[in-house]
């Protein structure tokens, strides 16, 4: 196929085409956040269910570059959520998640911010899981009133990662050293140019156990699960749907129609209909939308993840990870 565009673009040029021009239109960038209708309901002007996702990677970084449009995804959900807090026809909101995770901060804020629409606006929100919800993605799904999970969804990873890695050996092969001027002994803990020292891991074995802590509160907070199964539950590993609805980690399994009924019921709106929120462009509208394309963060290495474009830089995660 490669070759028959390279091909008919030589031909192009040989028969007097000239290299093709492309013109590029620009267009206002808006905050505006446009509504589509995926689900018809019932009588005039029916009440709503507004599905707003938690997808891809979970942090406070713009996406995006040249010619497309930029969006932070920690912005947009947070303005999401505040348009279906303020309509009074969004009766309930339905989490479509599909993530592994990302930041713990990111995803504490998500969290958070699932937890005080709830407390002032009194309306249901349920999580539909659908390939992935993992770590820091179900950390937020746990803020919903009910957890619906397809019987093959990926859930759990309950946990936090902190990622390091040494390349002092490969430097004394070639002959090159680093020579860190320093505040305190501890300002470059972590960074790759030295083995982790005990000292240092001890430090950051501290912070790992307590975002551990918190995230074992928030589950054990919203969800029943039995004694004996609590620690199998915590210990970082991932499960199927169906499992994960045997332990309690989710309430039952089904599919985004399964879970937007729920929400239905849960709100007395059999009649309302679906809607979903978008942005054409993209933009920057809410008071994290300025986050940087990476987080800036001191002594710091990058990260390759499997199905994640980019490099991540390093820091704590509620993460899944497979491969590492």
């Amino acid at each position: 196929m490669k070759r028959v565009v390279v091909a008919a673009f030589l031909l192009m040029v040989v028969s007097g085409c000239g290299i093709p021009s492309f013109l590029v239109t620009p267009v206002q960038n808006s905050n505006k956040i446009e509504e589509e209708t995926v689900s018809e309901g019932k009588g005039f002007a029916p009440p709503k269910i507004a599905i707003i996702e938690v997808e891809g990677m979970i942090s406070n970084a713009k996406s995006g570059g040249l010619l497309q449009a930029t969006e932070n995804s920690l912005s947009l959900f947070t303005q999401e959520m505040d348009k279906a807090a303020k309509d009074p026809a969004v009766k309930a909101v339905v989490l479509r998640v599909n993530s592994p995770g990302g930041t713990v901060t990111a995803s504490d804020i998500m969290y958070e911010t699932v937890m005080r629409f709830k407390q002032e606006t009194h309306k249901p929100v349920v999580a539909s899981m659908q390939d992935v919800a993992a770590s820091g993605a179900y950390y937020v799904s746990c803020a919903a009133d009910k957890i619906v999970a397809h019987p093959t969804s990926i859930v759990g990873s309950i946990g936090v990662i902190f990622q390091t890695f040494s390349i002092e050996g490969t430097l004394n092969k070639i002959g090159a050293t680093t020579d860190a001027v320093k505040s305190g002994p501890m300002k470059d803990m972590g960074s790759p140019f030295k083995p982790l020292d005990p000292d240092a891991r001890l430090i950051m074995q501290g912070m790992v156990n307590e975002y551990y802590k918190r995230f074992v509160g928030v589950v054990t907070s919203h969800r029943t699960i039995k004694e004996d199964m609590l620690k199998t539950a915590t210990d970082g590993r991932v499960f199927s749907g169906t499992r994960a609805a045997e332990i309690g980690l989710v309430d039952r399994t089904g599919l985004l129609n399964d879970a937007i009924d729920e929400a239905k019921k849960l709100a007395g709106a059999n009649d309302a209909k679906a809607i979903i929120y978008h942005r054409p462009y993209g933009y920057g509208g809410s008071i994290y939308a300025q986050g940087a394309i990476q987080p800036p963060q001191a002594n710091v290495m990058e990260l390759k993840l499997p199905g994640v474009g980019n490099p991540i830089p390093a820091g704590f995660y509620y993460l899944w990870m497979p491969g590492n």
